[in-house]
């Protein structure tokens, strides 16, 4: 172990372990020649979608346009506020403005999740819905949510681009909201070869809607009723999500392991804080997340010891250049604010071994 590498993510080694089975799915797909759609297609979507708890799944480009494409297809009024947490990728904020709406950045709470009560306090009736970020695999609390959402008349949206697998009292994420959008970046739990996404629900009026807008606003092939966009999900795409979806659940046990020995192993103190938990909940763990205040130096002093890290993410949204003038305001005394020169990603994938483990645990207590 003195000269390995502890990477964050490795996607080498989990293809290696499967890649007889993705290698045939790529090539079966080749032979067939169909590129674009197809039973490929179809039986993913079907898989995931029961998979998600849901009734429908819609392949699209990317989480981001499929974030686009499930604010469209819920009809919002245009230039109506969507409620938005101010930590998370800018993908989420960036469909909000693309979809004719306008943001409004909610605080996010000790689990790096929508505070319930900054929804609460920035919600006005110019307000049409909210996206309910599951953050680092992180559920929200989407019972309190759900109840404010129903009380207000509010869509409700999940961002589960990082969330696979997770669940919130017993219900699978992207089930629970009107709508749910995954990703399936490469290095998300359930990765593709490139980019791809997913739309979930169970309302069928939306799954005609959502597949429409992703496809020129049609079903069949010229019968466009109205404008849409070019977003699916490849064949080869869905051929590989389709083998790692059959090995996801021992993905997700292996991870949830390395969870539980890093939480049982790592000694809080001064120098750095673990994120809390929320009881009642199944975590995605995409990502494991430290809160410190002395970031640059336990980054130089795990790079040293051949452990890799990360940073997810360096600034809140309401601080970045395209919203920093209209959202200071009423952002100044946010949490999150602080978060960006906090939060760092330490290695976690189902490929690691316990030795490994053991050396990111041994080289944090010794910080």
């Amino acid at each position: 172990m003195k000269n390995e590498l502890v990477s964050l993510l490795d996607l080498k080694s989990q293809y290696a372990s499967i890649a007889t089975e993705i290698d045939r799915a790529i090539l079966d797909v080749i032979e067939a020649g169909q590129f674009i759609g197809g039973d490929v297609v179809r039986n993913f979507e079907d898989r995931f979608a029961e998979f998600s708890g849901c009734r429908f799944g819609i392949g699209v480009g990317n989480a981001t346009d499929g974030l686009e494409i499930a604010l469209k297809a819920l009809n919002l009024p245009q230039g109506s506020e969507v409620l938005v947490p101010a930590f998370t990728f800018i993908g989420t904020s960036e469909a909000v403005t693309s979809a004719g709406l306008r943001i409004r950045f909610v605080d996010v709470d000790e689990y790096m999740t929508l505070s319930v009560k900054s929804l609460q306090e920035n919600y006005n009736t110019n307000c049409s819905a909210i996206i309910a970020v599951h953050l680092y695999g992180h559920p929200c609390d989407m019972k309190t949510i759900m109840k404010f959402a129903i009380e207000k008349n509010l869509k409700v949206v999940e961002d589960c681009a990082q969330a696979h697998g997770g669940k919130f009292e017993e219900k699978s994420l992207g089930s629970i909201g009107d709508i749910g959008v995954f990703s399936f970046y490469p290095g998300k739990n359930l990765g593709a070869f490139g980019d791809g996404g997913m739309i979930t629900t169970n309302v069928p009026d939306l799954a005609i809607k959502c597949r429409m807008f992703a496809n020129h606003g049609r079903i069949s092939k010229y019968d466009h009723e109205f404008e849409g966009r070019n977003s699916r999900l490849d064949t080869l795409q869905a051929a590989v999500l389709n083998v790692k979806l059959s090995y996801f659940s021992k993905w997700m046990q292996r991870r949830a392991e390395i969870v539980e020995l890093y939480l049982e192993g790592i000694n809080q103190s001064n120098k750095f804080q673990l994120l809390p938990r929320r009881s009642s909940i199944a975590h995605g763990n995409h990502l494991f997340v430290i809160k410190t205040d002395r970031r640059a130096e336990q980054i130089q002093f795990l790079s040293e010891k051949g452990i890799q890290t990360g940073i997810h993410y360096p600034s809140a949204l309401n601080l970045l250049p395209p919203y920093l003038m209209e959202h200071k305001s009423y952002t100044e005394l946010y949490k999150a604010n602080s978060y960006g020169s906090q939060v760092l990603s330490i290695p976690m994938h189902e490929m690691m071994t316990n030795e490994h483990v053991e050396l990111v645990i041994e080289t944090l207590n010794s910080f």
